[in-house]
């Protein structure tokens, strides 16, 4: 039996997603919640073989939420479940041991097979995520600007964007303001941006943050 727990913050996607696996007798949905730091008491407490991971939580990010879950319980298989197929994230999360990435768009066999195979220790990335992870590897290819910001930094930004202020993100990553105030600028500085207003077109531009139609 695979215990599988769903973070997502959409009541509808995430009841989308239990009927599909309902019909599974070898899944069973062991908790749903809709933010980072449930997520992570809960992973804890119930040890879930499996979690899907939206990356564009409320407050603290699927990012920062799978990570801090993989530093203690390695052995859990996250899947990502998100609207970004852009670069830099991906990478990112693979980076810190997501086993598997799959688009919002995905369909329901495809997330039933990726919860198999992540299950079984394989890697499972979705084939628009593949084709564009392959894409920004070719020569001439233009860069993402958010590509060289650190972890620490992509996770500020995702925050930024959602409209979150220094004291909201220092508090959600334990950081001061001032420190928080720090990342800041320097994200600017790296990606070229004045201000918020500006480093949310840029994200938009750049796929790292999707407005609600």
């Amino acid at each position: 039996m695979i215990k599988l727990m769903i973070v997502e913050d959409h009541e509808l996607f995430r009841t989308g997603i239990n009927n599909i696996l309902a019909k599974f007798d070898n899944i069973e949905v062991v908790a749903e919640t809709s933010n980072g730091e449930d997520a992570i008491r809960l992973a804890r407490q119930l040890e879930p073989d499996v979690i899907l991971m939206d990356v564009g939580l409320p407050g603290l990010s699927g990012l920062e939420t799978t990570e801090r879950i993989l530093k203690t319980q390695s052995d859990i298989r996250v899947i990502v479940l998100t609207a970004h197929a852009e670069p830099p994230l991906p990478a990112r999360l693979l980076d810190i041991g997501a086993s598997g990435y799959l688009t919002k768009g995905a369909s329901a066999d495809e997330l039933v097979s990726a919860v198999q195979a992540v299950h079984r220790g394989e890697r499972y990335i979705g084939s628009e995520i593949a084709q564009q992870l392959a894409l920004s590897l070719l020569p001439g290819t233009p860069a993402s600007p958010f590509q060289d910001l650190t972890g620490r930094e992509l996770e500020v930004t995702l925050m930024l964007i959602q409209g979150m202020k220094a004291n909201s993100i220092g508090e959600v990553l334990k950081l001061s303001p001032k420190t928080v105030a720090t990342h800041k600028y320097r994200i600017y500085d790296k990606v070229g941006v004045r201000n918020e207003v500006e480093l949310l077109r840029l994200a938009i531009r750049y796929g790292l943050f999707k407005p609600e139609v």
